[in-house]
């Protein structure tokens, strides 16, 4: 991205007439140029995308063909629905409020798509490189809550409503072991920027060092996103829709625009932040020996394991299935906050404990074993037995009240004959 700006800075340089400072003109330029290239390129052509793919990997679990009709394998069909989309009529209910209705459906797609401002897709290549990125993101997905409230509380039609308290319940429920996931990764990287993170992972990546925390982290984005086996948002079989059941044609589009695009974005995240992002063999040699080539390779491997984790999370939904709203909340804060908490407070503990004498050229108070640091090797070593033992004190906790509940039932039980 640098070298792009700079790049277009010369060159507006030698243009006399061209009337402003080339290189904040050029930055301003670079930087709408992305923006549209996101908002109106790669955000629908990922729902096209991501719907055909859903639907042909969804018939294969369940034994069908899926798409077939369309093009080539139906490669066509989904761009045929997009297109009945736009093309349909915008029916407006009467009593609804306009101007909240009307917004709701944008908020939702500029939630999704702003995400991808801070995410590093290859060497150098990202929007911006926020020292606070992690927060950024945290920031941006209780933007797209606010939308969901507004999409149920403006159609005036229960089930939308109903739709959006339960957006309430699961969306902020969720949020709580989701941001104390990011906290963790924050704290093994040194920094909350999301370049910095992936960076961080040339030595090892975290899904190897913390894979609890991963799990924490990938549990709560599928909830997140409403993906199933966490969908109440629109629970068909209970809601009819869902909170956008009185949307339709365009604004119907942006809303399902804003969810394909948050699970590319989850998907994308969970590989930066747990799978070492553009980071693969080789890539260092290519950074150092190529610039252009480090940057295709890392767009390479960054695609590959972003299109692992959608697989995997479409695998999800073709497999479990849903929560009931009760247990889906109590998983949140009887089982996955506690979890995350203490995974976090371990993982403070280890990093304490392996701290090597200096963080970003600063002298600091080395750790105990900071002996044993290994150049990272015996830090990741003690990340993994800790989340390990986070998960035995977890299982046998959870063993216990399951126990206690069985021996509740059968008292019960036999009090009533």
């Amino acid at each position: 991205m640098e070298a792009l700006i700079h790049w277009l800075a010369d060159l507006l340089a030698k243009w006399s007439w061209w009337p402003f400072a080339p290189a904040p003109s050029a930055t301003v330029v670079v930087w709408l140029v992305y923006a549209a290239i996101t908002a109106f390129v790669i955000a629908p052509l990922a729902m096209i995308v991501l719907t055909w793919l859903e639907r042909k990997i969804l018939a294969r679990i369940q034994d069908r063909i899926g798409p077939n009709r369309a093009g080539p394998f139906g490669v066509f069909q989904a761009l045929a629905d997009a297109i009945k989309m736009l093309t349909k009529e915008d029916i407006t209910p009467s009593g609804v409020d306009r101007i909240a209705y009307n917004i709701a459906p944008a908020m939702a797609a500029v939630a999704a798509i702003a995400v991808f401002a801070v995410l590093p897709v290859a060497p150098g290549i990202i929007g911006t490189d926020l020292n606070i990125g992690v927060f950024y993101i945290v920031a941006i997905g209780a933007y797209g809550i606010l939308a969901v409230l507004m999409a149920g509380w403006s159609s005036n039609n229960k089930y939308a409503l109903l739709g959006a308290f339960r957006a309430v319940a699961q969306l902020v429920s969720y949020e709580v072991p989701m941001v104390l996931a990011l906290i963790t990764v924050t704290l093994v990287a040194g920094s909350m920027s999301t370049a910095d993170i992936v960076a961080g992972q040339g030595s090892g990546w975290y899904f190897i060092a913390i894979p609890l925390t991963f799990f924490i982290f990938f549990v709560s984005n599928m909830a997140e996103v409403n993906r199933s086996p966490f969908d109440l948002l629109e629970a068909e079989s209970e809601l009819v829709a869902g909170f956008h059941v009185e949307y339709s044609a365009f604004k119907y589009a942006l809303i399902m625009i804003g969810e394909y695009v948050h699970m590319l974005a989850a998907a994308s995240f969970s590989a930066v932040f747990f799978l070492g992002g553009w980071r693969g063999p080789f890539i260092d040699w290519a950074v150092q020996t190529s610039p252009l080539l480090a940057v295709v390779m890392g767009h390479v491997y960054f695609l590959i394991k972003v299109g692992f984790m959608i697989f995997v999370l479409i695998w999800i939904r073709g497999t479990l299935p849903r929560f009931r709203i009760d247990h889906l909340l109590d998983f949140s804060w009887k089982f996955l906050t506690p979890l995350a908490l203490l995974n976090l407070l371990v993982v403070a503990f280890v990093l304490k404990l392996f701290q090597p004498g200096t963080s970003a050229g600063i002298d600091i108070p080395a750790g105990p074993l900071s002996g044993l640091y290994l150049g990272g090797w015996g830090q990741t070593l003690g990340l993994l037995l800790g989340s390990i033992l986070v998960v035995l004190v977890a299982s046998a906790v959870v063993k216990a009240f399951a126990h206690r509940s069985k021996d509740a039932g059968l008292r019960a039980i036999a009090a009533a004959e």
